[in-house]
């Protein structure tokens, strides 16, 4: 399983160092990350309105424009599952910690193994905190983060779980449906959406941050879109 990782930092080559210490850290857990790195609070929120994924922000307090403290607010409105992590080289601002759940502190200049006790900290609370789905496939059990689904469509009698890959089992789409949670909508009778992953819609077609175009049922538009407008 891989995870999506943010550095948020106004120095380049601090927020180069923690990225690598990152990577060094996805190899010797045995595990896939994907790292980003945003050089300020405002870049950071200009990728995150498009798609809202990150697993864990590693975060610096003290950035040009608006600060980490304020940045994790405004994360904090969005999601409660992202694991926060602050950097700084200072502990004034542990009580604003609290107040957005952070997960830890880490001073600067960041040692590499309390980076690593603290990603891994942070894994460890995502892998409780996230539900998935548990696909019996031929020679296989997968489990599957629901953050990781995409949708779900049916094609005879089978449905495919779009993922990180496409899962195909045979299995009602209404039984996959009941381990699904809020974020999830139904569309019809063969489609089951991820709302966080809905880039645009008409009233043809759903486009999905990953590019992809699902046809849209007639009478499904403001259905669609009511449900979308209540998520927010």
């Amino acid at each position: 399983m891989g995870y999506r990782l943010a550095v948020c930092d106004d120095e380049q080559s601090y927020s180069d160092y923690v990225a690598d210490l990152a990577g060094r850290w996805a190899e010797l857990a045995g595990t896939q990350v994907e790292v980003e790195r945003f050089p300020s609070a405002e870049a950071f929120l200009f990728r995150y309105e498009e798609r809202k994924d990150f697993d864990v922000l590693l975060l610096d307090i003290e950035m040009t424009g608006m600060d980490g403290v304020e940045l994790a607010k405004r994360v904090r409105q969005e999601s409660e599952d992202v694991q926060i992590v602050f950097i700084t080289g200072y502990t004034d601002y542990i009580a604003e910690g609290y107040e957005v759940s952070a997960l830890h502190y880490l001073t600067k200049p960041v040692n590499e193994e309390k980076l690593f006790q603290v990603l891994t900290k942070a894994v460890g609370r995502l892998a409780r905190n996230e539900r998935a789905l548990t696909l019996e496939l031929p020679g296989e059990t997968v489990r599957i983060v629901l953050s990781r689904v995409r949708y779900m469509d049916v094609l005879h009698n089978y449905v495919t779980v779009h993922a990180d890959r496409d899962y195909a089992v045979k299995r009602p789409l209404g039984e996959l449906e009941k381990e699904l949670d809020g974020r999830f909508f139904r569309v019809g009778r063969s489609c089951v959406l991820n709302l966080a992953c809905v880039q645009r819609v008409t009233r043809t077609e759903v486009e999905l941050t990953s590019g992809e175009r699902i046809a849209l049922p007639r009478g499904q538009y403001e259905k669609l879109n009511r449900a979308i407008v209540q998520r927010m």
